[in-house]
């Protein structure tokens, strides 16, 4: 073989060697790569054994809108206890709660805003104390998208007798009955209670006699996500409790001028009174005081009476020792303007029951300071024997002029 034979066949022989070197090489990097995806797999593997065993759920889910401003923040956890959360309002304002004792469970501390945007953001560990977190974020639902229930008497009240419950709406209800269900009126006497809608806006509630004398009456507003409306949401989660007085039943006869004022059946005291005249009686039925003025003023432009010029038939600044019985404008009250004369034996108002007084409601002993400090919002005051007809029952508080029958029908209990 010559020495260029030789210098091929050795070239040829590296040549093939490279390639299996080459071969090799790659069969080299492909047990690598499968090392790989097994050393990855071992590590995920290794990661699912060491995590913690905690569940973290937060309530409303993450993305909610039209939340409850009262009830539906909550952080739970299973597995595990809450070792952090933390809750902000989208422009960072900080929202305090409380932790269970057991540190099961987080919420707020306040009732949210509407029309905000919140983050919670809570970390739990496992009994082996192992770290897990969540977060979610959510919207309360806005004013437009919610309604309220202005009530009336007020928490810690002392009423009379005749005071119903009433429950005026800031928007229409079509839904009644998921929003009546969802308040309950109780009383320590036991006394049956009944509500009457008398419009879309407004709820009343009461027993089907005055309420007993001394007892404990009890409101719940449990709103808080009742569906009022076609999107409309309640906002209310609120407990009330008022006391009913003594009872006190005044009575004006309009044809004798007089008015008896009995307290617990028995007759206390009888009071001169002049009542509307022939041309604007006043209204017959029962009538419940629903608000009281020391002094006030009356324009008859207000309620309709006005001359040719536009202007009231009267405007008296300092009308004192006034009590409402009517949204429409009828009053009980003192009378410093009229004759002494007049009461007892004339009737002369524009359809309210006047009783003496003096300017500046500052003597005790008039006859109307004295029923006015002797009274109660929701006493009841009775006018009968008057030409005008009786007072329709959703004008003012005056329910009571249904009958039982009557009222329950309105209900959607």
């Amino acid at each position: 073989m010559t020495d260029s034979k030789r210098r091929k066949g050795l070239m040829a022989a590296s040549a093939l060697l490279g390639g299996v070197l080459v071969l090799t090489a790659c069969n080299d990097n492909g047990a690598s790569a499968e090392g790989s995806k097994k050393s990855a797999a071992e590590v995920d593997k290794a990661a699912a054994q060491d995590a913690s065993e905690a569940q973290i759920s937060i309530a409303p889910k993450n993305g909610a809108t039209n939340a409850s401003i009262n009830n539906d923040a909550k952080v739970t956890v299973t597995k595990g206890t809450l070792s952090q959360v933390t809750m902000t309002t989208s422009a960072g304002a900080t929202v305090k709660g409380t932790l269970a004792a057991d540190g099961k469970s987080w919420k707020p501390d306040v009732q949210l805003e509407r029309s905000t945007t919140y983050k919670i953001s809570a970390a739990a560990k496992d009994s082996k104390g192992r770290e897990a977190h969540e977060n979610s974020s959510f919207t309360t639902v806005s004013p437009a998208n919610s309604f309220i229930g202005n009530f009336t008497p007020e928490d810690g009240s002392t009423v009379g007798v005749g005071m119903p419950v009433s429950v005026n709406f800031n928007k229409p209800i079509t839904d009644k009955k998921a929003v009546q269900d969802a308040i309950t009126v109780t009383s320590s006497s036991g006394q049956q209670v009944a509500g009457h809608w008398f419009n879309s806006q407004r709820l009343d509630l009461r027993p089907e006699q005055y309420w007993q004398g001394g007892s404990t009456v009890t409101l719940k507003l449990a709103l808080d996500g009742v569906e009022g409306a076609d999107g409309v949401f309640g906002v209310q989660q609120k407990t009330v409790t008022f006391k009913v007085g003594r009872n006190q039943v005044s009575t004006v006869d309009a044809n004798t001028k007089t008015m008896t004022v009995t307290q617990n059946g028995k007759t206390i005291k009888t009071i001169p009174i002049s009542a509307g005249s022939s041309a604007n009686p006043t209204y017959n039925g029962q009538m419940v005081i629903s608000e009281k003025f020391k002094e006030t003023r009356m324009n008859g432009a207000t309620v309709g009476f006005t001359d040719g010029d536009g202007k009231g038939e009267y405007d008296i600044k300092d009308v004192p020792h006034a009590m409402r019985l009517s949204t429409s404008g009828t009053f009980i009250h003192g009378n410093y303007w009229g004759s002494r004369s007049i009461f007892g034996s004339a009737n002369t108002s524009h359809g309210c029951v006047g009783l003496a007084d003096v300017k500046g409601a500052s003597d005790a002993n008039q006859p109307a300071a004295w029923f006015y400090n002797n009274s109660l919002v929701g006493d009841v005051v009775i006018v009968k024997n008057s030409p005008d007809r009786t007072i329709t029952p959703d004008n003012g508080l005056n329910g009571w002029n249904m009958s039982w029958a009557d009222w329950t029908a309105g209900s959607q209990a």
